[in-house]
């Protein structure tokens, strides 16, 4: 489900399972994460195959999760609600860093439910993404929805073809989207264009995105923009994604980018030398 290519300074990761518009099972979630976790090239470009971008969370695996929780209330289990320790199918409990860009941010002591696990292994791919060492494109094209657009939202940069389109369906059906979407798309778009996504179920076309700052541009060719960002100087790059990542506060952050630039002159002096001029 998960192809790579890697070449011209870009991996290309594309979710091949367009029969289900690009729907994410459980170990589909785990070979993404594998897929932008220590990719040999500076930039990483997702995209979907056929006419979706990705439609989110597989919903054979959501009825199974489903099936799980409703076994485990009628056998008296205290299983149904918990978010624990990792059981079914979201387990291999994989735990966070401790620069917070894990996605195990609970503490709780108890079991961990059916549903708990599955958003948990959705978060972890997200986190995978927002801390990747390299810069990550999300091509959007067609529908992003639901966790589609949370992992976008994880994503460096959202570039959006003309018929690229944006939503958080779950409301809609009963549900809403956890796989870290709650709190990234309230940092991306800020928080009340995110509540109404949210809130409302409603669906952005690529215009409204480019106006909300879900994408910063629209193209006929979102691999063109993954290979601008790849004819840049990766150690560049590298040191600068963390830089622009960064939530600490603003001294720390004016430290840490006077140190990344001061180590960055000295990786590259001799270069730097011979450009003068």
């Amino acid at each position: 489900m998960i192809r790579i290519r890697d070449g011209d300074g870009v991996r290309r990761v594309t979710i091949d399972r367009p029969e289900r518009r690009n729907a994410l099972t459980p170990a589909a979630l785990d070979d993404l994460a594998a897929a932008v976790e220590d990719p040999p090239t500076p930039v990483v470009a997702i995209r979907g195959a056929g006419p979706a971008f990705c439609a989110g969370a597989d919903l054979d695996s959501v009825a199974a999760v489903a099936r799980e929780t409703v076994e485990g209330l009628e056998a008296g289990s205290d299983v149904g609600t918990g978010a624990g320790a990792g059981t079914g199918v979201g387990d291999e409990r994989t735990d966070g860093d401790e620069t917070g860009n894990g996605s195990d941010g609970d503490s709780d002591d108890g079991p961990e439910s059916p549903a708990a696990a599955f958003a948990r292994r959705g978060q972890r791919t997200a986190a995978a993404i927002e801390s990747s060492p390299a810069v990550v494109v999300a091509g959007v094209d067609g529908a992003a929805r639901g966790g589609g657009l949370e992992l976008a939202a994880a994503c460096d940069l959202r570039v959006a073809t003309p018929d690229a389109t944006f939503g958080e369906p779950g409301v809609t059906f009963g549900l809403f989207g956890a796989w870290g979407g709650t709190h990234r798309l309230r940092r991306v778009v800020g928080e009340g264009v995110a509540a109404d996504l949210a809130l409302s179920g409603r669906v952005l076309d690529a215009e409204a995105a480019l106006r909300t700052g879900l994408v910063s541009r629209i193209t006929d060719d979102p691999n063109a923009v993954a290979r601008e960002v790849a004819g840049n100087d990766a150690a560049a790059l590298e040191r600068l994604k963390p830089l622009m990542r960064s939530r600490a506060p603003a001294g720390e952050q004016e430290r840490d980018e006077r140190t990344a630039f001061a180590a960055l002159v000295a990786e590259q002096a001799d270069s730097l030398v011979d450009r003068k001029g």
